[in-house]
């Protein structure tokens, strides 16, 4: 009998990578024979990063996590997930706002097309970690070196603000 590749999806933005994601990703990849991270292209939604730029970001912070692929994709995900053949949408939960939420996502996605969800939580260190959070640091020169990987901090750091002091984004 031959066994089914387990194969899942991380979507998000990664507007930029977060050691949230990457802690999320190495999560998964201990249940799944395969992750995909896919990085999502939507041209109605302003990104600090274009969206071949995110792509390169989580390629080089993800390259040392074996059987995870980086892929870009717009438009539905579930769509994308049938495209590759996924059997499960990963997503890591914060708080109970992200549950709330993602719960929400999860059903929907389940009904419109029977694909599951599996959440993790991410390590007590990441579980406040937020792309929106390090944007928002870095703009006003503060050191994200400890929340992103070493892969997004030069970005971050071409996205301060002029007026904000040296900090660790500089090494």
């Amino acid at each position: 009998m031959s066994r089914v590749n387990r194969l899942a999806v991380f979507p998000g933005t990664f507007d930029p990578i977060t050691n949230g994601h990457i802690d999320v990703i190495r999560r998964g990849v201990r249940l799944f024979d395969e992750l995909v991270v896919a990085v999502g292209n939507n041209p109605e939604k302003a990104s600090m990063l274009d969206a071949e730029t995110r792509v390169e970001i989580v390629r080089q912070a993800t390259a040392d996590i074996p059987n995870v692929r980086v892929e870009m994709f717009s438009g539905l995900t579930v769509d994308f997930a049938a495209s590759v053949s996924a059997t499960a949408i990963l997503r890591g939960i914060r708080d109970s706002t992200d549950l709330h939420f993602e719960y929400d996502v999860a059903l929907t996605n389940r009904v419109v097309a029977g694909i599951e969800t599996v959440f993790v939580i991410p390590s007590t260190e990441h579980a406040f970690t937020s792309s929106s959070l390090i944007k928002q640091i870095a703009r006003m020169g503060g050191d994200v070196s400890a929340m992103a990987p070493a892969a997004a901090l030069p970005h971050l750091k071409a996205c301060r603000n002029t007026s904000g002091p040296d900090n660790a984004l500089d090494q």
